[in-house]
C-alpha cells in the first residue's frame, strides 16, 4: 500500500497543473452562458458580446509565444505560477464591474493570465512524464474541459442569489491557493536544475520559426488554425444558437452546453490511443467527427438530434486536443518546444479569437445558420488537410510519422 501511495504521489504535478487549467477554462467559459444576462444588464448587442470574448481570446493568444519562450529560458513553473496569479487577481476584480468597459478590461486580464498556461503546461508535463505524454496531456485536457462543463451549470446555480459575481470571487481565491501549492510541489518532480534549457545563444525568433519551412508542418498548423476558428466560434455562441435558432429553453441549452464539455472524458482514451496506433490518424478521425457534429447541429430540428450534434462536436473537438499536443511535442526540438508551441498556438488562437466576433456579426446580420455554416466549412477544410497529410505520410520521413 505504501508503495502504491508513493506511486500515486508522482502524479501530484499533473494534478496541480490540471486543476489550474480547470480554473482557467472555468473562467473563460463562464462568459458565454452569461451573454444573455450581460446583454440585459449592460444593454449591449451580440456583436459587442462577441467582441468582448474575442478581446479575451486576443489577450490569451498574445501570451502564447512569450510564455513559451520564457519557459524555455526560465523554466515552466515560474511562468505558470505568474500567470495563475494574474488570472486570480483579475477574477476577483470582476466580482462587481460598474460598467461594461470594466467588464471588458477584466476579461482581457483573464485572457492574459490564463494565456500562459496551456503552452507551458504541455512543455512541463512532457518533461516530467516523457513515457506517458499522450496520457498526461489527455488527463490535463479532460480536467480542463470539466472546467468548461462546470461553468454553465454554475451560472445557472447562482442566477438568483448570490449572483454571478460569486463565481469570479470563488475562482480567484481558489486560484491563488492552488498557485501556492503548485509552486511548492511541482519543482520536486523536475530533473535536477529544473526544465529550463541552457541558453546556447541562438534562440532567436528565426530559429523558432525555422520549422515552418517544412510544408507538411505548415499544413498541419493550417489545419489547427482552421479548426480553432470553427471550435471557438461554435463554443462561444452555442448557448444562444440553441435558444435563438433551435428554440430550446435556456435551461436545456445550458444542459447541452455542459454536455459539450462533459464528453471531454474521451481525451483520456484518445491520448493513450494515439500513443499506440499513431497520432495523425487519430487526429484525422476526430476532426471528421467534430465536423459531422456541426452538420447535425445545422440540420437537426429536435432536441434529440441537437443533443447528438453537440455530443459529436464535443467528442471530436475535445478528443483531438491532447493528440495534437503530443504530436507537436514529438516533432519539435526539445530546446525549442515552448517557443515553437507558442507560435503554433498563437496562430490557432488568433483565429479562435477572431471567430466569436465574426459569428456575432454574422448572426446579427444574416442569422445563426449562415454563421454556423461557415464554421462547418472551416472544420471540413481542417479535416481535409490532415487527411491529405495522412495519405502521404509514407512518402517521406519527418512530419506525419509521429
Amino acid at each position: 500500500m505504501a508503495l502504491r501511495l508513493r506511486g500515486l504521489a508522482r502524479f501530484d504535478a499533473l494534478a496541480l497543473t490540471a486543476l489550474l487549467w480547470f480554473l482557467a477554462k472555468f473562467l473563460r467559459y463562464a462568459f458565454p452562458p452569461l451573454f444573455g444576462t450581460l446583454r440585459e444588464t449592460f444593454g449591449v448587442s451580440n456583436a459587442a458580446l462577441g467582441a468582448t470574448f474575442s478581446a479575451l481570446m486576443v489577450a490569451y493568444t498574445a501570451m502564447q509565444f512569450p510564455a513559451g519562450a520564457l519557459a524555455d529560458r526560465l523554466g515552466s513553473v515560474r511562468v505558470i505560477a505568474a500567470g495563475a496569479l494574474v488570472a486570480s487577481a483579475a477574477a476577483i476584480a470582476l466580482v462587481a464591474p460598474p460598467s461594461f468597459l470594466v467588464l471588458v478590461g477584466g476579461a482581457v486580464l483573464v485572457g492574459l493570465g490564463t494565456g500562459v498556461h496551456k503552452t507551458v503546461a504541455v512543455r512541463l508535463l512532457s518533461t516530467i512524464y516523457p513515457e506517458r505524454t499522450g496520457r498526461a496531456l489527455g488527463a490535463l485536457d479532460t480536467v480542463g474541459a470539466f472546467g468548461g462543463a462546470a461553468a454553465p451549470a454554475a451560472v445557472v446555480a447562482v442566477a438568483g442569489a448570490p449572483g454571478w459575481g460569486a463565481l469570479f470571487l470563488a475562482s480567484g481565491v481558489a486560484g491563488a491557493c492552488l498557485t501556492v501549492l503548485f509552486a511548492r510541489r511541482v519543482p520536486r518532480r523536475l530533473p535536477s536544475g529544473g526544465d529550463a534549457s541552457p541558453d546556447d545563444g541562438d534562440r532567436s525568433w528565426r530559429r523558432y520559426t525555422a520549422r515552418f519551412a517544412d510544408r507538411r508542418f505548415a499544413a498541419f498548423v493550417a489545419a489547427t488554425v482552421l479548426f480553432s476558428a470553427a471550435y471557438n466560434g461554435a463554443v462561444a455562441f452555442l448557448p444562444l444558437y440553441l435558444t435563438d435558432e433551435a428554440g430550446l429553453s435556456p435551461a436545456l441549452a445550458s444542459l447541452f452546453y455542459s454536455a459539450l464539455f462533459l464528453v471531454s472524458v474521451v481525451q483520456m482514451g484518445t491520448g493513450e490511443l494515439s500513443d499506440r496506433v499513431g497520432r495523425l490518424s487519430v487526429i484525422a478521425a476526430l476532426l471528421a467527427v467534430a465536423a459531422a457534429g456541426l452538420a447535425v447541429l445545422l440540420v437537426g430540428s429536435t432536441p434529440l438530434a441537437l443533443a447528438a450534434g453537440v455530443l459529436l462536436f464535443g467528442v471530436g473537438g475535445h478528443g483531438y486536443r491532447p493528440v495534437r499536443g503530443a504530436y507537436l511535442v514529438a516533432i519539435i526540438p526539445q530546446s525549442l518546444t515552448g517557443g515553437t508551441l507558442g507560435i503554433v498556438r498563437t496562430a490557432s488562437m488568433a483565429a479562435g479569437a477572431a471567430s466569436p466576433a465574426l459569428v456575432g456579426a454574422l448572426s446579427d446580420g444574416a442569422g445563426f445558420d449562415v454563421a454556423f455554416g461557415g464554421l462547418f466549412v472551416s472544420a471540413c477544410l481542417s479535416t481535409a488537410l490532415v487527411a491529405a497529410l495522412l495519405a502521404t505520410r509514407d512518402r517521406r520521413s519527418g512530419v506525419g510519422t509521429a
